[in-house]
């Protein structure tokens, strides 16, 4: 008996049934997970986009998102409507919080028209539109949602990151930093899209002028705060037409 279990035949035998009962179950709980999944990343954009035009449940210094009890609900009470871009074409889609950014700008990167994900919100009578965006920090992805007015003033912002330094630029995802936004302006007076840069050095340090399309850099984080500024102007310049024609 020892002889055939010290075999090399019986080792790989042994080796390959493992690697397909392992493999088996590793397959069984993914698939029966992800249902579980998928809704959790449709909750947590729902809560990302709340969260940029204002609906979320932050104290004096820390950034919190609605519940995930209430998400839904609170998302339909607050995004009265839904819209895809796509060239000229502007429709109505409930899922349009579902596009994948990342696929969408792959697909533009191939020569393919993209679809631009935007969310009509209204709060405390006013009209918010949020439009996500997605780029790249120091060491993997970053995103977040922006929230504007018909001028592209922004009203809030989340921030968010894969895999950034903690306490460096991970903290774009820090209230200090997201709050800096509300109030940018992203458009000149003469209508010429100037997005905003992360600067380091920009001589307002309490951010009190929303006029010269910078915030403050985060100290330590000057690529992950490149990267926040290449995002916003690469990924919200594309909105500009749509928000012409809201004057028209």
């Amino acid at each position: 008996m020892s002889k055939k279990t010290d075999s090399n035949s019986y080792t790989m035998i042994f080796a390959v049934i493992m690697v397909l009962l392992v493999g088996s179950v590793l397959a069984f709980f993914a698939s029966s997970l992800k249902p579980n999944i998928d809704e959790n990343k449709r909750i947590e954009k729902q809560q990302n986009i709340l969260y940029a035009m204002g609906v979320n449940e932050n104290d004096e210094s820390s950034a919190n998102f609605v519940s995930t009890d209430v998400a839904g609900t609170e998302f339909v009470k607050y995004i009265k409507k839904q819209i895809i871009i796509q060239g000229d074409k502007i429709t109505e889609d409930n899922e349009a919080y579902l596009i994948d950014v990342k696929k969408q700008q792959a697909l533009a990167k191939s020569g393919k028209e993209r679809k631009l994900p935007l969310f009509v919100g209204e709060k405390d009578g006013q009209t918010f539109y949020v439009a996500p965006i997605r780029g790249k920090g120091l060491w993997d992805a970053i995103w977040g949602y922006v929230a504007m007015d018909q001028d592209m003033v922004v009203q809030g912002a989340y921030f968010d990151h894969k895999g950034e330094t903690p306490g460096l630029g991970a903290n774009i995802k820090q209230r200090f930093f997201m709050d800096d936004f509300s109030g940018e302006h992203l458009m000149s007076d003469a209508g010429d899209f100037k997005g905003i840069t992360v600067a380091k050095g920009n001589n307002d340090p309490k951010n009190d002028d929303k006029t010269d399309y910078e915030v403050d850099a985060i100290a330590g984080a000057t690529i992950t705060g490149d990267g926040v500024s290449a995002m916003i102007k690469s990924d919200l310049k594309l909105y500009v037409p749509y928000f012409k024609s809201l004057k028209k």
